[in-house]
């Protein structure tokens, strides 16, 4: 008998000393959720006499359909619960959608209740009628600021394409974020022929976070979106100054985390003739990898891409999978989305008391 007691006493020195060593140690459970999405071309099948839309209408070649339309946003309405485990994402930067309607009908069902999402939208200069949008959770994120940041090009006066949305958001937890959803100019016509599209973009968007960098150097910044580039691309490693290096970390500087998480798995949100990339990525300010606030970044895990397996489909051109689409040039392919979604996880970290 004295055996046991003492042996269990011995497990109870152990267990406490393992305990003390993780007093700083991250929260096992997210805290935090912010997720990107390009949902591939979400119309409605209404003709809009403001945009040209034709390519999604009943009478187009694609016969785009009231049952087609609304099987498409159920599947995403899946998807973007899935993702936040059946609870709730606090924050969703979307792109490829033609109008706040879309947006409405997407978090309409009772699906997402009791949480009650609220959408920073606005019809953009984009010929399509193509935008982009922000949705929160108003139970766990307020709404201070926001702003549509128009792009232009160089030697035009006016703009034709869609903004950068920026927001400035108060989490739960007293933490001020700078938030900024984007979809860049796409490679139409030729990567290299383009570039000065997506350029002006990234100096755009640059000059914003300085803006906001002037202010407070340790400004806690997220970059979100479909930037039509790569990490190593110019328009985001340099002009934008992205690193791609996280030694060092400085809080004013802006990190890749996407790229880090890419280099590591090899899992990328986008497929182009069989080769895994991201286009889709998160770039954080230095002053989140830190650990000086409350939530908190890990570099090797909170940057993800959501890849189950229903989001998939068999690639036969190049084996293994790849994002099972809504439509494969004009035949209907009845799936998600060509991209996949990525997610920002931020956990709670636990700090010792004095």
């Amino acid at each position: 008998m004295k055996r046991i007691v003492c042996c269990f006493a011995l497990f109870l020195l152990c267990s406490n000393v393992l305990f003390s060593q993780y007093k700083h140690a991250y929260s096992n459970k997210v805290k935090f959720r912010i997720m990107f999405y390009n949902l591939e071309n979400l119309f409605d099948y209404n003709d809009d006499l403001e945009n040209d839309d034709s390519e999604f209408l009943p009478s187009s070649e694609r016969n785009w359909n009231a049952k087609r339309y609304f099987d498409k946003l159920n599947k995403l309405r899946q998807c973007i619960k899935a993702a936040g485990s059946w609870s709730a994402n606090d924050i969703i930067g979307l792109c490829e959608i033609e109008n706040k309607t879309v947006v409405q009908q997407l978090f309409a069902k009772e699906l997402f209740k009791p949480h009650s999402y609220k959408i920073i939208h606005q019809e953009s200069p984009d010929h399509r009628g193509i935008d982009l949008a922000l949705v929160y959770n108003s139970e766990t994120v307020r709404l201070i600021d926001a702003e549509f940041l128009g792009l232009i090009y160089p030697g035009r006066k006016t703009s034709s394409t869609r903004e950068i949305i920026y927001a400035k958001l108060s989490n739960r937890y007293n933490d001020t974020l700078h938030v900024f959803v984007n979809h860049w100019p796409s490679r139409w016509g030729g990567t290299k022929s383009s570039e000065f599209k997506r350029i002006a973009a990234a100096k755009l968007l640059k000059s914003k976070i300085d803006s906001i960098q002037n202010y407070n150097k340790e400004a806690q910044i997220v970059v979100m979106g479909d930037f039509n580039d790569y990490p190593e691309d110019i328009s985001l490693r340099k002009v934008l100054g992205a690193k791609l290096n996280f030694n060092n970390i400085e809080a004013s500087s802006l990190y890749n985390i996407s790229y880090h998480m890419f280099s590591k798995t090899n899992i990328g949100s986008y497929k182009y003739k069989g080769k895994w990339g991201m286009l889709d990525q998160f770039i954080v300010s230095g002053s989140m990898l830190l650990k000086n606030t409350r939530l908190v970044l890990d570099l090797n895990s909170s940057a993800i891409v959501y890849n189950k397996s229903f989001l998939l489909e068999d690639d036969p051109n190049y084996s293994g999978v790849k994002p099972f689409r809504t439509y494969k040039g004009m035949k209907y392919n009845g799936g998600f989305s060509d991209h996949l979604p990525i997610l920002l996880l931020f956990k709670k970290i636990k700090r010792k008391k004095n």
